[in-house]
């Protein structure tokens, strides 16, 4: 195995790990933007329900 070799596995282990940090990152906010969806939701209920 040469230096190359090494170099580029080093870089696609990098690149690998950074990739998962990403897509972790994405659920996230997926999941704060759902969550937050179904709070404005239960508010426009509350209101709709309680207004005169």
């Amino acid at each position: 195995m040469t230096a190359d070799d090494e170099a580029a596995r080093a870089a696609e282990r990098e690149n690998l790990a950074l990739e998962k940090k990403r897509e972790r990152y994405v659920w996230y906010y997926l999941g704060y933007f759902l969550f937050g969806i179904h709070i404005v939701a239960f508010v426009m209920i509350y209101a709709v329900r309680h207004a005169k």
